[in-house]
Order: C-alpha cells, then structure tokens, then sequence
C-alpha cells in the first residue's frame, strides 16, 4: 500500500489529482491537506510515502511546506504539482530535493510521469 499525501488548497484539484493517479497506480491510498500548515501536520502524523504539493498556497506556501517536510525527514519524497511555471521558482524547488516538477494542469501524460516516479521508487 503507497501512502500519498496531497496538499492542494482547492479540493476539485486533489480530487482530480487522487482520480488520475488512482487510474494508474494499484494498492494506493490517498490522504489530503488543504494549506501548507495542514499539510506539514499531516505529514508528521501520517508519514506518508510520498507527497504532491500545490506551491500557491494559504498559511504556509509549498516552498515552506517542502523545507519543513525536509528538516523532518531529508528523504521525504516530494514531486510539485504548480501552476506557478516561473523558471526561478522551478529552479529554487528544484534544488530543495523534489523528485519532480510538474506544471499544471494535469493531464494523462503528466499523471504518468508522477505514476512511473511513485512506481519505481517504491520497488
């Protein structure tokens, strides 16, 4: 069973993003924060396999989130999943140690991308 934890402050987005990873990926549960707060809280509680993060966020931004998330655990496996497509903003979480920066909105290719990540990781 593969924990993911999406952080998204919309909730059409983590349902959309739960629906079309769950399409690809088997034996996958799915648990949700709505802001960055929530999202480090629920990390600490549930230590999730992995998590997908929004960067444009209430009470505490992705970038913080992923900082946050990394003093916990500096393994913690981390793919953005943004609307914000600022090259330094890629850059600047892209050296944070995210498995991956993918631009929103999500389409099947994309959602492969995060499946094959999650896939071969969990091997």
């Amino acid at each position: 069973m593969v924990k993911i934890l999406i952080v998204d402050d919309s909730k059409f987005a983590q349902k959309v993003t739960a629906s079309l990873i769950e399409r690809s990926l088997d034996d996958v549960r799915f648990d949700f924060a709505s802001d960055g707060e929530e999202g480090v809280n629920k990390f600490r509680s549930g230590h999730p396999d992995f998590l997908i993060v929004d960067l444009l966020m209430p009470k505490l931004r992705g970038q913080d989130l992923i900082k946050k998330v990394k003093e916990m655990d500096r393994q913690a496996k981390i793919i953005v999943v943004s609307a914000d497509v600022q090259t330094r903003v890629e850059d600047e979480v892209s050296k944070m140690g995210v498995l991956s920066f993918i631009n929103k909105p999500l389409n099947e290719e994309k959602v492969k991308e995060i499946a094959d990540i999650i896939r071969n990781d969990v091997r």
